[in-house]
């Protein structure tokens, strides 16, 4: 039996960046991959990351915030770490061939202003990680 690869999307709190990587890759690649994410800790799924992700035809509504899982980790693929926070303290990772990679983006959640301010923050990190997924799928596959 040919398993899938493993893709671990990993942030801070898994509750914003790494859940929109999730539902990309799932949608874009998911025959192909098997998607999960995590966090260093369990913010809860974060409302305007559902909000624009549904606004793109993406429901991560059911997802669920979760702590890095260490047997995920070691039979991972690939690990790809969002934030900068969870690329410094990423766990050591047992598994020497797995592809570990930083792809940096912005917390939306970090962002201020009127709410429309606010939602365009999380719409432009959206479209940057979808824009970085259609890279991965066509290069990885």
């Amino acid at each position: 039996m040919n398993e899938k690869p493993l893709v671990y999307f990993l942030c801070t709190g898994n509750s914003c960046r790494s859940q929109i990587a999730d539902g990309y890759l799932k949608e874009f690649g998911g025959d192909r991959y098997e998607v999960r994410s995590a966090g260093l800790e369990a913010h809860g799924l974060n409302p305007r990351a559902v909000r624009i992700m549904m606004e793109d035809g993406i429901d991560i509504g059911g997802n669920r915030s979760d702590v890095i899982d260490p047997e995920l980790l070691d039979r991972a693929t690939y690990v790809i770490t969002l934030c900068g926070h969870a690329d410094e303290h990423c766990p050591a990772i047992p598994n020497k061939e797995v592809v570990k990679w930083h792809w940096g983006f912005e917390d939306p959640a970090k962002a201020t202003g009127t709410e429309e301010q606010i939602l365009a923050q999380f719409r432009a990190v959206r479209d940057a990680i979808k824009a970085r997924i259609h890279t991965f799928v066509r290069t990885e596959a």
